[in-house]
């Protein structure tokens, strides 16, 4: 396993990480042992970020994390999330408070080392929540904050919020792109490589469509509905998924391989955030790390899953402008 500096911080993450929105889901992961045998072969094949938030399975997420990382806290590192949604008359601040500690009593941790705001917090300042986790930061309570589903332009303004206010800045940023959602592409990439930004990005594989296995029209579970049934009925995605895995093919690997192997070759992503439901998925996730293309090959890949940034391209993948479009993760 490789690891990589996440942002402009002293974190190191391993380039694939884990995403543990199925933990705790009753109709995915609800054993405790089954998450503990997933982190604990997170621990032998060296992936040491795992994400969730405290939405995922119904909360449980974090209750399932803490517990399988009992005894081996040290090994791990820790990124959860938080919203304002439906804030109802509460404050930002006694939102986040009562948020954070929830988090850590559930984790069964002193610390979170990355504490993200999960969804764009329409109508509220970014000063009313970008002080209430500085003082997190300066609490000890939290190492460094992120956030997720921002569009660059509205990270960029955050950060000069909290540079005006001597405020602890957004260190990450954690969007869905793949090789079929390459929206991030038109700023936040650019934004995240200049200022040294740790992109993270979610939904590797398009919802499972670049694993291959729904292109045949074969019948898609609930949870990716939405995003893979789009992809089924584009010709052109369908066109795009034969060239993809007939390129894997010719320098012996599967298109599961090419689609994070395409994503770590970008100098922006610092850990790809992956699901996994079993021991044997985690492997599988981290052996694409082997395969480093290099930027001649990663153009030819780009070249086959090309897009132009139109507002016509943008309406055909449902992409919206700075809101979350995929299903919630």
């Amino acid at each position: 396993m490789q690891y990589r500096r996440l942002g402009d911080t002293d974190l190191n993450v391993s380039v694939i990480g884990l995403g543990t929105n199925n933990f705790g889901n009753p109709s995915r992961i609800s054993d405790h042992a089954d998450s503990k045998r997933v982190l604990d072969k997170c621990r032998d094949v060296g992936i040491n970020l795992i994400d969730t938030a405290n939405i995922y399975g119904g909360g449980q997420s974090e209750v399932h994390i803490g517990e399988a990382l009992r005894g081996q806290r040290n090994d791990f590192l820790i990124a959860t999330k938080f919203n304002l949604n439906s804030l109802d008359g509460e404050s930002p601040r006694d939102r986040i408070m009562k948020n954070v500690e929830e988090s850590l009593s559930k984790l069964q941790t002193d610390v979170i080392d990355l504490y993200q705001i999960h969804f764009i917090p329409h109508g509220v300042p970014h000063e009313e929540y970008l002080g209430p986790l500085n003082d997190l930061v300066k609490e000890g309570k939290v190492r460094y904050v992120g956030e997720c589903n921002y569009s660059g332009w509205r990270h960029a303004d955050a950060n000069r919020a909290a540079d005006e206010r001597g405020l602890a800045p957004f260190v990450s940023s954690q969007n869905n792109y793949s090789l079929m959602h390459r929206q991030v592409e038109l700023e936040l990439l650019p934004y995240c490589t200049e200022h040294n930004i740790g992109f993270l990005p979610y939904f590797p594989l398009a919802g499972g469509w670049l694993t291959g296995k729904y292109a045949a029209g074969a019948e898609v579970p609930g949870s990716a509905r939405r995003m893979v049934g789009q992809l089924q009925g584009d010709e052109r995605a369908r066109a795009v998924l034969s060239r993809l895995d007939a390129y894997a093919n010719e320098h012996g690997h599967t298109i599961l391989d090419l689609a994070f192997a395409w994503l770590l070759a970008h100098p922006a992503v610092s850990s790809v955030i992956a699901g996994a439901m079993t021991p044997e998925q985690v492997a599988g996730n981290a052996a694409t790390s082997d395969w480093m293309l290099s930027p001649e090959e990663r153009d030819a890949v780009d070249a086959i899953a090309a897009w132009d940034g139109t507002d016509e391209e943008v309406e055909r993948f449902g992409m919206g402008a700075d809101v979350p479009q995929a299903p919630v993760r």
